[in-house]
């Protein structure tokens, strides 16, 4: 399905700019990378709200919602978990490219990057790439297609690490929160998930 009159200077302009926060983020070693990380999660965030007005509308956290959102992110460990574990046997560069996303972290405090990876990065990330990204490609596109498109820019902007772990990383867990939007059109759970998951793996239990 495809629309006509779609208006692609919006999107392609925040996708751009997402590049230049990435690269900013991953291969520019000024800052701390959890300080650069975050406000470029808050960035995109704050873009999606101006450029889609009505994206905090329909976020509703009830009990169900967190339910959903905690037993998706503890699905999306065990597939971490059982990726690091498979890729560790085969491929003999990965475990220091793992180590070395841990690496990017050293100097801040694990509760400094438990709080933003929670309560800022987790959920600014969601609102740009699937509130407002994924939406509008599906929309344009349809749900596979819109889906597919925003799992390989999401993926392709952390090229920027020159990681193959971690480009890896970033297409599993974009095609499993991208699939869970297009599966349930719910974006609220997703954040939960996104939260919970990046707050877990990476300041409470690292898969290092």
């Amino acid at each position: 399905m495809t629309k006509k009159g779609f208006n692609w200077l919006p999107l392609t302009g925040t996708v751009v700019i997402a590049t230049v926060l990435w690269f900013v983020t991953f291969y520019l070693s000024w800052s701390t990378f959890w300080i650069k990380i975050t406000f470029s999660a808050a960035t995109l965030a704050c873009l999606a709200i101006w450029l889609q007005p009505g994206i905090l509308k329909g976020l509703r956290f009830d009990m169900k919602t967190i339910l959903v959102g905690l037993l998706s992110a503890a699905a999306l460990y065990f597939i971490f978990w059982i990726g690091r574990l498979v890729s560790t046997t085969i491929f003999s560069f990965a475990g220091n490219q793992i180590g070395s996303i841990y690496g990017k972290g050293e100097g801040t405090p694990m509760w400094v990057i438990a709080l933003l990876l929670f309560f800022i990065t987790g959920p600014g990330e969601e609102l740009f790439w699937r509130g407002y990204l994924q939406k509008n490609l599906m929309k344009r596109f349809g749900g596979f297609q819109g889906w597919l498109v925003t799992t390989i820019i999401y993926a392709g902007v952390h090229i920027w690490s020159f990681n193959f772990m971690l480009i890896g990383a970033a297409a599993v867990a974009g095609a499993f929160w991208g699939g869970q939007y297009w599966r349930f059109g719910r974006l609220a759970p997703v954040i939960v998930s996104h939260a919970v998951w990046s707050t877990v793996i990476f300041a409470v239990a690292p898969l290092s």
